[in-house]
């Protein structure tokens, strides 16, 4: 019964169809994923609706294996009401992160928990249909090897960077080569329902809801990996705009050089304050005789990756270091403009090269005092993340899960 019941949550969102049979049901779900659990008089309150049709909707959840009865309350007075939640292993989401040169993926059941993770499965994202193929194998063997009946997957998402539509379903900066929705064609090679998202908005969702937030509504999350991802919360929610590209944070023209940038314009703060940009700017010094760590390690400066950068950095490496903080105050004018737009309660800086911690941080609060308005910045908090630079898989299973409870609405 829970795959039927799931089919038409499934069918009613993508049609827009409210089944009344099932709204009811949804928000007990809903209910139950953000509170853990209540009791039948509770959730009568709270919903405004008798006691009987609650008790029929609760009847027909336990039916279906979602919702169980987890015995009377702790109460001491009168009569103990018996309490009601999810059933955990009721059913399950699958998140895939495609990275640069890696794939993670985490599966998550409905109470949130990690069920399953595997992280740096060796990978090349080329825009090629080998890679993508390539996308598609590694989940069917992430799936076969758990002991799960297939219909209590109930979603797989899969984060790529760049311009993704996430309610269509289109790519259009990787994998765009077909006429069809590229979540269509993941759906037709994995037999589970397949949605696309932005890499640094997956990322952002488990970051704010991860409990960094206490009582802020309007928060940024700043991506700095090889590129440069902004996540926008307002009033609790992910903000997309109108065809979900919002957060195009990298791509806004600050500078006057003439460094190309991957999108093809110049200027853009990627090309002066991303890994990207540190990377090129690493291995320039180093092709012009400067000296570091890195000349004893890699016989190619080629393979420089920016995690040996921020490693070297954290040995005192000066050119390391000086480089980390010319990227510093270069991102910090750029976040100086976010400030002066949004006004916001919090700023989180995320990813690899928030990695490199003060030698990032400091350059770029000063820049932010430089370039912002005073009375405009001081009520924003500006912190490092605490969390892995993988989250960003878990943060798509979150956001599957949210998004079919009516939990994010």
């Amino acid at each position: 019964m829970t795959s039927n019941f799931f089919k038409d949550i499934h069918d009613a969102n993508k049609n827009g169809v409210a089944y009344k049979n099932i709204r009811l049901k949804k928000k007990t779900l809903a209910y139950f994923a953000t509170h853990e659990t209540a009791t039948i008089a509770e959730l009568s309150k709270e919903f405004n609706i008798s006691i009987p049709k609650i008790n029929e909707c609760i009847g027909e959840l336990i039916e279906d294996e979602l919702v169980k009865d987890y015995g009377k309350t702790a109460s001491t007075i009168g009569r103990k009401p018996n309490i009601y939640g999810l059933v955990a292993n009721s059913a399950y989401f699958i998140g895939v992160q495609v990275g640069i040169d890696n794939l993670s993926i985490s599966m998550i059941n409905m109470k949130k928990d990690i069920v399953s993770k595997k992280d740096n499965i060796a990978y090349t994202l080329e825009n090629n249909e080998e890679s993508l193929v390539s996308i598609c194998k590694e989940i069917n063997d992430f799936i076969e090897k758990h002991n799960i009946v297939k219909e209590k997957i109930l979603g797989v998402g899969i984060n790529l960077s760049g311009r993704i539509n996430y309610t269509t379903g289109y790519s259009y900066s990787y994998f765009n080569f077909y006429e069809d929705p590229l979540s269509k064609l993941f759906e037709e090679n994995i037999g589970i329902p397949t949605f696309l998202e932005n890499d640094t908005k997956a990322l952002a969702y488990a970051e704010f809801s991860s409990g960094i937030l206490t009582n802020e509504k309007d928060a940024l999350f700043v991506n700095v990996d090889n590129g440069i991802g902004l996540g926008i919360l307002i009033d609790s929610k992910l903000y997309y705009g109108k065809s979900g590209f919002s957060g195009e944070f990298g791509h806004m023209s600050l500078f006057d050089n003439d460094i190309i940038c991957k999108c093809g314009k110049k200027g853009c703060l990627e090309t002066e304050a991303s890994g990207y940009a540190l990377i090129r700017r690493i291995t320039q010094q180093i092709s012009d005789g400067a000296t570091s760590i890195l000349t004893k390690k890699f016989k190619k400066i080629e393979d420089i990756k920016l995690s040996d950068i921020i490693a070297a950095a954290k040995k005192d490496d000066n050119l390391c270091i000086e480089a980390i903080n010319y990227i510093g105050d270069k991102l910090g004018r750029g976040i100086a403009s976010l400030i002066n737009i949004f006004n916001p309660e919090l700023i989180i800086i995320g990813g690899v090269v928030a990695k490199s911690e003060e030698y990032l941080s400091l350059p770029l609060k000063n820049a932010v005092n430089k370039y912002s308005l005073s009375t405009v910045n001081r009520d924003t908090k500006i912190i490092l993340s605490s969390k892995n630079d993988n989250l960003a898989s878990y943060g798509a299973c979150l956001l599957l899960r949210d998004r079919l409870l009516n939990v994010t609405d």
